[in-house]
């Protein structure tokens, strides 16, 4: 490990083995309002997430924005490539419209285009610490770009520098290896989380080339593949797993020792581990 590794590792790691995990809203609360809106992460922060996830990607002007797709038709009411329109044009468009809790009556009305500047002032400016999981999507045209404009942003809320890694409000994370390594050089007290879906991929050698503080399966990943929770441990990294929306699948995550774990669900998923997870007649 290089200086501030241990640190790192404990910043990604959240409660020792045994406890149970922190729980990170996965596009913020995915099930319950429409995917990287405000909507979706206002209600995430008070249904008591200890964490929030995005991803991001840069518009052709430069922005970063909360879209996860490349393109903008599954989530809004436009089509086209994120890459290839302004923040201006992307700005035009909503993106609730689909969602059941619009339909409904339920949702609320702020479900227009969330850029990332605005998502890390509403969680720096919460009434509490909530960490922020940044995820960089790969292949995109704009390259290592992506990691640059997002650390520029960063260092602009003064957080991409923490005086510790436990410290940090920000966690970055991508598919890409190059990227991680982008990161852990330019900015090495940012914790990072190296995602994958495989085993082999994950347990491998790569998140030690790269630095990578956290590893990042997905859940039946990790049903098949249980001793990467140790592996990760024995080299001194967390784990992170994705997408933990089912009850016996947050038990089993708190039972084998994970970290953090992503789910569209934030506010049921907090009360099933502050009640103990004591209910196995659910699924």
């Amino acid at each position: 490990m290089t200086p501030g590794d241990s640190e790192a590792a404990d910043a990604a790691s959240g409660p020792a083995i045994g406890g149970h995990p922190f729980v990170v809203a996965h596009r913020g609360a995915s099930a319950d309002r429409p995917e990287h809106t405000v909507a979706a992460y206002e209600l995430a922060l008070k249904e008591g997430a200890d964490g929030v996830e995005c991803d991001v990607r840069l518009t052709r002007d430069g922005h970063l924005v909360c879209v996860h797709d490349r393109r903008v038709d599954r989530t809004s009411n436009g089509t086209g490539l994120v890459s290839e329109m302004t923040l201006g044009e992307l700005r035009e468009l909503d993106y609730g419209g689909w969602h059941p809790s619009r339909q409904n009556g339920t949702g609320e009305s702020e479900t227009g285009l969330l850029t990332l500047d605005a998502l890390v002032s509403l969680v720096l400016d919460f009434n509490r610490p909530v960490k922020l999981f940044i995820e960089t999507k790969h292949p995109v045209r704009y390259g290592a770009l992506v990691e640059s404009k997002l650390l520029a942003l960063l260092h602009r809320y003064g957080i991409a520098g923490p005086p510790s890694a436990d410290r940090s409000r920000a966690v970055v994370m991508s598919f890409s290896a190059s990227a991680m390594w982008r990161i852990r050089r330019s900015a090495p007290m940012l914790p990072t989380v190296l995602l994958g879906g495989t085993s082999r991929y994950l347990g491998g050698s790569a998140a030690t080339t790269v630095g990578a503080t956290a590893v990042g399966p997905s859940i039946a990943t990790l049903r098949n593949h249980p001793q990467l929770v140790d592996r990760a441990a024995a080299q001194g990294r967390a784990l992170y797993c994705w997408t933990v929306d089912h009850y016996q699948d947050v038990r089993y995550c708190r039972d084998v020792g994970v970290a953090w774990v992503a789910t569209n669900h934030p506010g049921r998923t907090k009360a099933w581990l502050q009640n103990g997870l004591a209910d196995t007649g659910r699924t």
